[in-house]
């Protein structure tokens, strides 16, 4: 009787786990075990000496301790005295630094070229380490910036020179959304923009990047080629590269919000909910929200405090709707009137602009639509609409039409 090769056992060690990807990522890579072990500073010796594993990544704060832990080095990981995928193997522990690999895949993809540029790196912790050698090795002339000593962010104009900007800082990470630790403004030569940050999948520097039209890159690319090196290392075999770009491409997609805007009636909640059905996806009905979080409905919002404190409630109710990933958000037909919605629903969401023909748009129970005009009002949203949708549909036929349609250009052209 042939006897079963046991399973490969491996997982991902940290002290907080509970938004990572990774599980997802090594599906995708192969058929083994992958877990998630939280483990406490105190348990870390331990778990990595004696635990049942046979390869492991190692995310914050554990890198330095666990490269100290090793039988063996790679020189890039001895070089950075940091190592993130260990292997036993003999009876010995091997570390290694696949994160070098998977920010020198990052840049490459970028387009961005480094080599001879100034770059300025933000945050001085184990992941700048790791992207500086990076980055001097591909040529550039490398400054961190950190929240003190000589090169510091009271001083940071004195780079305003910087060509390359890397953010390896937790600024901007979920649920932290919508901050930077610079603007782009103070950079007028920037040329590329680089965070390693992946969740949202456009943070406020990248969001800003794509505003002034300069090329960037957010960290999703680097996760899933380090976990590919880890993958190989795991195993001892080698993956083609297309590897990368195909479970980058799948997880965005499966991660990214279908934000539906449009004209009041344009029938947002129904395709909403044939949408959620055809792909398994939670429903967030911004109005339903504001409507809970006010504790009245919109016509005793609007009759209280009228449209500005309506809009002000809206903002709240898509700052949090707009964090989350992997769901479909049916939102107002004003929202497009408040730019700073348009952030909010971008940076982890594709927006998909429902129309229908203005004399089939129902009114009842929306006060803006019954003091309004519609054709009006169509009319000087319509720019609105165009700026924040990605795409746009028809709903004037049968749902299950617009629906396809939605689904058939999020699979073949977003």
């Amino acid at each position: 009787m042939r006897t079963r090769e046991p399973r490969l056992r491996s997982g991902l060690l940290g002290e907080h786990l509970g938004h990572s990807y990774s599980p997802q990522i090594h599906a995708l890579l192969g058929d083994y075990e992958y877990k998630l072990y939280e483990k406490s500073p105190d348990e870390v010796e331990d778990f990595i000496k004696n635990g049942r594993w046979d390869g492991i990544n190692v995310t914050i704060p554990y890198k330095m301790v666990a490269a100290s832990l090793c039988d063996e080095l790679s020189d890039t990981a001895c070089k950075l005295g940091s190592a993130n995928t260990l292997v036993r193997r003999n009876g010995k522990i091997y570390g290694y630094n696949t994160d070098y690999y998977g920010f020198m895949s990052m840049v490459e993809r970028s387009g961005i070229d480094v080599s001879g540029k100034k770059a300025i790196v933000l945050g001085s912790g184990g992941a700048s380490v790791t992207i500086c050698a990076v980055l001097e090795a591909m040529g550039a002339e490398v400054t961190v910036i950190s929240r003190s000593g000589e090169n510091n962010y009271s001083n940071i104009s004195k780079h305003a020179d910087a060509e390359i900007i890397v953010n390896t800082t937790p600024v901007g990470m979920y649920p932290n959304n919508g901050k930077a630790a610079v603007d782009l403004d103070d950079f007028p030569s920037c040329k590329g923009v680089l965070d390693i940050v992946y969740n949202p999948l456009r943070t406020k520097i990248i969001l800003q990047a794509e505003e002034k039209g300069i090329p960037h890159k957010s960290g999703l690319h680097m996760l899933v080629a380090q976990a590919k090196k880890s993958s190989e290392l795991f195993r001892d075999i080698s993956l083609d590269d297309e590897l990368i770009d195909y479970i980058e491409c799948r997880l965005s997609r499966e991660l990214r919000n279908i934000v539906l805007i449009g004209m009041p009636g344009s029938g947002k909640s129904a395709v909403c909910s044939v949408l959620s059905r055809r792909l398994g996806r939670e429903v967030i009905e911004a109005d339903a929200e504001i409507e809970r979080l006010a504790g009245m409905t919109i016509p005793e919002i609007f009759a209280s405090g009228g449209e500005k404190s309506f809009r002000a409630i809206e903002t709240k109710v898509l700052a949090e709707a707009g964090k989350q990933s992997g769901k479909i958000i049916s939102t107002g037909g004003g929202c497009v009137t408040v730019p700073e919605n348009y952030p909010l629903l971008h940076q982890n969401g594709v927006i998909v602009r429902i129309k229908r023909d203005i004399a089939a748009l129902p009114t009842d129970g929306r006060p803006i639509s019954q003091s309004s005009d519609m054709a009006e009002l169509a009319k000087k949203r319509e720019p609105m609409y165009r700026r924040f949708a990605d795409f746009e549909v028809s709903n004037d036929g049968a749902i299950g039409d617009t629906v396809d349609e939605i689904v058939e250009k999020l699979l073949t052209e977003y």
